[in-house]
């Protein structure tokens, strides 16, 4: 019990923080993600947008996000079951990849072969510029054709007790779909290929660190849920077991006074 409560005390104290670095960065994240969807839709085929080539879907890459430690009740296995769920089901025709970023993802499908990369380690030190890099390399895997979709499953933070399981289409990118009555001419400077050059590649590394960084939150709040019920439960267990024990002596004690009581009354007689 007083392990679970300092592990929840720890969650806790963890959670804070990683909390407002997730509530303070969304409204960029998304402003940033509904630009860059816009943008796409303006788009054509010789203006650079390589990031939102629609091919013929073959190889799927799947980015599972989750925790390197337990203890965060179903926290990894949800994140794990979507994979199977997509591998089996959504995708039971194409060749499925994966990359994880987490030992539980690593541990859960390394068995199958085709795990690409662990990036485990990134937790060690979670920064921009370490989520780019990964970043990069999947852009540049979508662009040189080895894989034709990725996909980013991470659990969504809610609140400390609610985590949502969440499918994001990573590349290519999703255009967004457009009323005809709004007008999404853009005026470019300097000009359209450099703001599509700069914008994409930027706007898809802060989709991934969003997704990354939302995932450490919800890791955290979950662990400290986890940790709440398990303190929870064993309250309960110590105070059953003290309740047995009183019982148990009680019933001793009385069993040594009728005994000591007879005894005298023998004795007596």
């Amino acid at each position: 019990m007083q392990i679970t409560s300092a592990m929840k005390m720890v969650s806790a104290a963890k959670l804070k923080k990683a909390q407002d670095a997730i509530t303070a960065m969304r409204p960029y994240s998304n402003k940033l993600t509904e630009l860059l969807q816009n943008l796409s839709a303006t788009l054509d085929a010789d203006s650079g947008s390589k990031y939102a080539e629609q091919r013929e879907i073959q190889k799927v890459l799947i980015v599972a996000v989750t925790s390197n430690r337990g203890l965060a009740g179903a926290f990894n296995s949800n994140i794990i079951k979507e994979v199977t769920h997509l591998t089996n089901e959504t995708y039971a025709t194409k060749e499925v990849s994966y990359l994880a970023i987490g030992k539980k993802a690593n541990d859960a499908f390394k068995k199958t072969n085709k795990v690409i990369a662990d990036k485990s380690e990134l937790y060690d030190d979670l920064t921009f510029d370490n989520v780019s890099e990964i970043a990069e390399m999947l852009m540049e895997k979508f662009v040189s054709g080895e894989f034709d979709k990725i996909e980013v499953v991470y659990n969504h933070f809610k609140n400390a007790a609610t985590q949502i399981v969440m499918t994001e289409q990573f590349l290519p990118i999703v255009p967004v779909e457009t009323d005809d009555n709004v007008n999404l001419d853009y005026v470019f400077e300097p000009s359209k290929l450099e703001i599509v050059e700069e914008l994409i590649p930027k706007s898809l590394k802060t989709q991934l660190y969003k997704g990354i960084r939302d995932s450490f939150a919800s890791e955290h709040g979950a662990r400290m849920t986890a940790m709440h019920k398990a303190t929870d439960n064993a309250t309960e267990l110590r105070d059953q077991l003290k309740l047995t024990y009183n019982k148990a002596r009680q019933a001793a004690i009385t069993n040594e006074i009728l005994e000591i009581v007879g005894g005298a009354e023998a004795l007596n007689n």
